[in-house]
C-alpha cells in the first residue's frame, strides 16, 4: 500500500458496524429512518429508499421531494440517520453523536450500502483510478512539500479520497475566509498586488483588503455578468481596483458559459457568451502581482498557461484550486 494511504483505525470493527447500519437502512426495518441535509446526495438516496423524513433545522420548508422535513428535536431516539451533509460532515456527525442518535456518513454509505447508482462524491469522480495510474506523481508532489504539516494534510486528503473514512479529516475545519490567505503566505499590510481570478461576488478581494489594507492594486476577473455586477457593487469606491468583465485562459477568444452562481463554468452548451484573455496580455508588465488566486471551475490549467510570463518573471505566491478535475492534484503543480 502506498505511504500516502493511511490505514483506517479499527478497520474491521468500523466496517462491520457500517455494513450493519447500511443493511438496516436499506431494508424494511421498523426503525425510523431520516436523511440529514438536503442536496444531490439526498435526492439520490430517496430514489432507492423510503425514509420517514429529511432533517433540516434551518428552513421553513415542510416538504423535500415528497418527504416531510423535520427538525432534529423531532427525531426519535431509535432512529437511523444518514448524514448527507457533504460540506461539513464532521460538524453534522458531532451534532448527532452528542444527541445520542445513531448515524452514518454518506461516504461510508456509498462504500458499504451496495447501491450502485448513488450519486458519486462531487469533485472526487475517478480519483482512485487516477491515483492508481499516477501514484508516482502524487508521491512526487508529496516529496516537494517543505514542512511536515503540509505533508500530513496532503496524505490525509489523498487517503480520504481513496478510503472515504471521516477519521482522515479529523482536525480539519471549514475556514473559507482564510483559504487563500494562510499565515504562511506572509502577506504584508502594504504593497501587495492581488490577482483575483474567479471573483464571484468580490468576497475574496474584500478578505484580501482586510489583511492588506495598503495594497498596491487588485485585478479581479469575473466573466459572468450577474457576478460581475456584484463585484462592482462590493468594491465600489475602493482605490486601485480593476474589475475585468472577462475570464482568463491561454488565448483571447469567445466561449460559452453556464451561469451557476459560484459554480459557473465553461460549457459548449452554455447559455451565455463570454470573453477570455491571457493574463500576460492584460497586465503587459504594468503590474507586478504578489499573489494570484484562481478558482475557475476546472479552467485553471488554461489560465496558468496564459500567465506563464507573469509567473516566471515576478514569482507571485499562487493559491490555485486543484480539486475540480481529476489529476489536477499533480498536473497543476
Amino acid at each position: 500500500m502506498s505511504a500516502l494511504i493511511l490505514e483506517p483505525q479499527n478497520k474491521v470493527a468500523k466496517r462491520s458496524a457500517a455494513i450493519d447500519f447500511c443493511t438496516k437502512f436499506c431494508a424494511e426495518d421498523p426503525c425510523p429512518k431520516y436523511i440529514f441535509g438536503r442536496n444531490v446526495y439526498t435526492r439520490s438516496v430517496l430514489e432507492h429508499i423510503k425514509v420517514d423524513g429529511v432533517i433540516d433545522d434551518f428552513t421553513s420548508d415542510t416538504i423535500f421531494h415528497g418527504v416531510p422535513i423535520r427538525k432534529t428535536s423531532y427525531v426519535e431516539n431509535n432512529a437511523l440517520i444518514l448524514i448527507a451533509a457533504g460540506g461539513r460532515p464532521l460538524s453534522a456527525k458531532k451534532q448527532l453523536d452528542e444527541l445520542g442518535l445513531h448515524n452514518i456518513d454518506y461516504f461510508s454509505f456509498l462504500k458499504y450500502s451496495g447501491l450502485k447508482s448513488l450519486t458519486p462524491v462531487v469533485f472526487n469522480e475517478q480519483f482512485a483510478d487516477d491515483f492508481r495510474v499516477h501514484e508516482a506523481d502524487y508521491e512526487w508532489i508529496h516529496g516537494l512539500l517543505a514542512d511536515e504539516t503540509s505533508r500530513t494534510i496532503f496524505r490525509k486528503l489523498v487517503s480520504f479520497r481513496l478510503n472515504y473514512d471521516l477519521d482522515d479529516l479529523q482536525g480539519f475545519s471549514a475556514r473559507e475566509p482564510e483559504q487563500y490567505f494562510e499565515e504562511f503566505l506572509q502577506l504584508a499590510p502594504a504593497g501587495e498586488t492581488f490577482i483575483d481570478v474567479g471573483g464571484f461576488n468580490g468576497y475574496n478581494s474584500l478578505e484580501f483588503i482586510k489583511r492588506c489594507p495598503e495594497y498596491s492594486a487588485i485585478h479581479l476577473f469575473e466573466p459572468e455578468p450577474e457576478n460581475y455586477r456584484k463585484c462592482m457593487e462590493a468594491l465600489q469606491g475602493m482605490p486601485n481596483i480593476y474589475c475585468h468583465p472577462h475570464g482568463l485562459s491561454d488565448k483571447k477568444e469567445t466561449l460559452r458559459l453556464e451561469p451557476q452562481g459560484s459554480g459557473s463554468k465553461i460549457s459548449a452548451t452554455g447559455s451565455i457568451r463570454i470573453e477570455v484573455d491571457r493574463l500576460d496580455d492584460v497586465l503587459q508588465d504594468r503590474f507586478k502581482p504578489t499573489l494570484i488566486k484562481m478558482d475557475i471551475e476546472g479552467a485553471e490549467m488554461l489560465a496558468i498557461e496564459g500567465a506563464k510570463h507573469t509567473i516566471t518573471t515576478y514569482h507571485p505566491r499562487l493559491a490555485l484550486c486543484v480539486y475540480h478535475n481529476v489529476g489536477d492534484f499533480w498536473r497543476i503543480p
